[in-house]
């Protein structure tokens, strides 16, 4: 699939995309949350698609290991204001939550796309957005963030994403959501140890279910922290050497922190391997 439908979006996946990660939580494991300071968090988003991001991701509840759940009110009151403020940009805006009326009140107000790192299994997520015209990105996870990360355990972790996410594009194409619409993410470090996170990377594409588009995240994760020793206010490096790859290796979307870092690098590989000058 060459082309994603995104609300009133289309993007060509001809290219690797940039998702800009904004956090609007006053505890995401990167330091760089803004809480309810919404001129602070409009300012990073305009960091973000001033150094090029293709999408920017809105995530006001953190899903960090050992995270605790955000009442959906509050998970509104930080979202809402900055999505309403940023809506006209002419940039896809992409609302990271599980919650189904969160899901609602972020299309609402204009959201192309719902990355949702439960992959639509909470009750009344299908009907939220089925009946849209929103690109929805269906992440594998192993338990819930806040125990996740405790004692993950698979007998082939390939295997066990690629049908997990195979069974979640089922259950969305009979609920009548076209293919076009679909994202997977295999889920770097939710639910995953070391181990599992470098045998998902080795074989990225073969957990990938009728050739749909997948989004890789590990920008700043603790796997970068463990391979480089690095704290995470110091793995921007480690970071682009991981999107690169994931580009390689056939990523079509790289969710990160560093857009203006990470859109140079992808720019010296398309040149370096194809002639490609963006």
């Amino acid at each position: 699939m060459s082309i994603l439908h995104c609300g009133r979006f289309r993007l060509s996946l001809e290219r690797p995309l940039i998702m800009g990660i904004v956090n609007l939580t006053p505890d995401s494991f990167s330091g760089d949350g803004t809480g309810t300071d919404v001129e602070r968090a409009i300012r990073l988003a305009r960091r973000q698609f001033e150094a090029g991001a293709d999408i920017l991701d809105i995530g006001a509840e953190s899903s960090r290991p050992g995270a605790i759940q955000t009442p959906e009110e509050e998970e509104l009151r930080r979202l809402l204001p900055v999505l309403r403020e940023i809506i006209d940009w002419g940039v896809p805006l992409s609302v990271d939550t599980y919650k189904p009326a969160v899901m609602r009140a972020a299309l609402d107000a204009g959201a192309a796309m719902i990355n949702d790192i439960s992959a639509l299994r909470h009750h009344g997520a299908l009907a939220a957005v089925a009946g849209s015209d929103c690109a929805i990105c269906l992440m594998h996870m192993q338990g819930e963030p806040g125990t996740m990360q405790v004692a993950p355990h698979y007998d082939d972790v390939v295997r066990e994403v690629r049908d997990f996410l195979a069974e979640r594009v089922a259950c969305c194409r009979a609920a009548g959501i076209d293919a076009n619409r679909l994202v997977l993410d295999p889920g770097f470090g939710f639910g995953k140890s070391l181990e599992h996170n470098l045998a998902l990377f080795r074989s990225l594409t073969a957990t990938a279910s009728d050739d749909l588009p997948l989004l890789v995240g590990v920008s700043r994760k603790s796997m970068l922290g463990t391979i480089t020793g690095q704290p995470v206010d110091r793995r921007v490096a480690a970071s682009i050497a991981a999107a690169v790859l994931a580009a390689r290796n056939g990523a079509k979307i790289l969710r990160v922190h560093d857009v203006e870092e990470t859109r140079d690098a992808l720019a010296v590989l398309a040149a370096l391997e194809t002639g490609d000058l963006q």
